[in-house]
């Protein structure tokens, strides 16, 4: 019997392990620090939306109260209507559930379909915040690595299955690897999933700036897509809400009724001016958010032609889209020794790859993950300057030349 607690089971939060190593570091005018660690953008939401928010905050007594466990109607109801449009199927309020922040649909999701030892399978590089929920939940993370283009394989993912597994997950555009799902891909393993009886989850959170045009795949299309289909969704990178904490969670009714059980007993409902805000962002701010997905686009594209500078000092650009570049580094030092060396050595915060992968994996640790959501084509520029040196006192490795 494991009488370990529950939170001890896991690791500690990345992002704030990573923030600990700026402590005791100048960072001189000349060279600041680039820090391109943390997926969330720094700026505020437009003045417009923030002019929502107050005169909400100054005149709406209702928006200080608890509001459904399950999040507004109004805001549940337009995202069913979007989505309907969106993805090409047929979706109403009572497939939609509204939560604080994508962590906790991830986290509902899980609750509602798993109990101690049951399994999930993750790509890897995974997201590790589903990788530590999973741990304190007793839950086993079956890895399923990720070929070289860090797709995932469903072949793969079929020889992995169990009595025990419960659901796969897929993040698209993917976080840390950034790359998009093709659309052929998110149906086999949705297919796979229908077969085998489990459930697939589907997380979305950065679909705002999926490259291409038109929906990025067809699963709602499918009359019977809430037997199998889990779709977690974000609003704080569309409309930079990350301190509101709004999320989706799309499913059928019948799960959405567990998933009110765990909402009710964690946050009991959703930030109410946060919802507020998610609403006018999806009725007022389309035009504004096509400019927002263009400027991360063009950083992606800053991406790729600063690469040929970094290639030739041996990393290589394993994926990128969204807010994320995942490369495999050329020094023998391994990622989590070498994270920490350049916040030192190049004045840049980065994640290592260790942090998206099991432990001890050996390919974690030649791996790193950028997030660009907040360094310009500019700063991109300047942050791979410094990525390739000169002057490092590190040894590369012996497959790098």
């Amino acid at each position: 019997m494991n009488t370990m607690p529950r939170t001890a089971r896991t690791f500690s939060p990345p992002v704030m392990e990573a923030r600990r190593w700026l402590e005791g570091v100048d960072f001189p005018p000349e060279r600041p620090l680039i820090n391109v660690s943390q997926a969330a953008p720094v700026d505020p939401p437009p003045e417009s939306l923030r002019q929502v928010i107050a005169e909400a905050a100054l005149r709406d007594p209702q928006a200080h109260l608890y509001g459904p466990v399950l999040g507004r109607p109004d805001l549940r109801d337009e995202v069913a209507s979007q989505w309907s449009t969106a993805y090409g199927g047929t979706l109403d309020g009572r497939n939609v559930a509204i939560t604080s922040g994508c962590n906790q649909a991830f986290c509902a999701a899980i609750a509602t379909l798993c109990t101690d030892g049951d399994e999930v399978i993750l790509p890897t590089p995974w997201y590790f915040n589903h990788k530590m929920w999973l741990d304190m939940s007793g839950v086993q993370a079956t890895p399923l690595p990720a070929g070289a283009e860090l797709l995932p394989d469903p072949d793969e993912a079929a020889r992995l299955i169990t009595e025990r597994t419960r659901a796969i997950v897929l993040v698209t555009p993917n976080n840390p690897g950034g790359v998009e799902y093709p659309a052929d891909l998110v149906l086999a393993f949705y297919r796979l999933a229908q077969e085998r009886g489990i459930a697939l989850i589907v997380d979305e959170t950065y679909r705002d700036f999926d490259a291409r045009p038109g929906s990025p795949h067809a699963l709602f299309a499918d009359p019977d897509w809430d037997r199998t289909l889990i779709q977690l969704y974000s609003f704080s990178k569309a409309y930079r809400l990350t301190g509101h904490r709004v999320g989706a969670i799309v499913t059928s009714p019948a799960r959405l009724a567990e998933v009110e059980k765990f909402l009710d007993t964690v946050t009991i409902c959703p930030n109410q001016l946060g919802q507020i805000a998610a609403l006018w962002g999806m009725r007022n701010l389309s035009q504004w958010l096509a400019g927002e997905r263009a400027e991360i686009l063009d950083r992606r594209a800053a991406i790729h032609d600063n690469m040929p500078d970094l290639a030739a000092q041996g990393w290589r650009l394993m994926g990128c889209g969204a807010y994320f570049a995942y490369l495999r580094h050329p020094f023998a030092m391994p990622s989590n020794d070498l994270a920490p060396a350049l916040v030192r050595e190049a004045g840049v915060l980065l994640l290592p790859g260790t942090m998206f992968q099991p432990a001890n994996s050996p390919a974690g640790a030649r791996e790193v993950r950028i997030a660009f959501a907040n360094v310009d084509r500019d700063g991109i520029t300047a942050l791979f300057r410094r990525l390739a040196g000169p002057g490092w006192p590190l040894a590369p490795a012996p497959d790098s030349a």
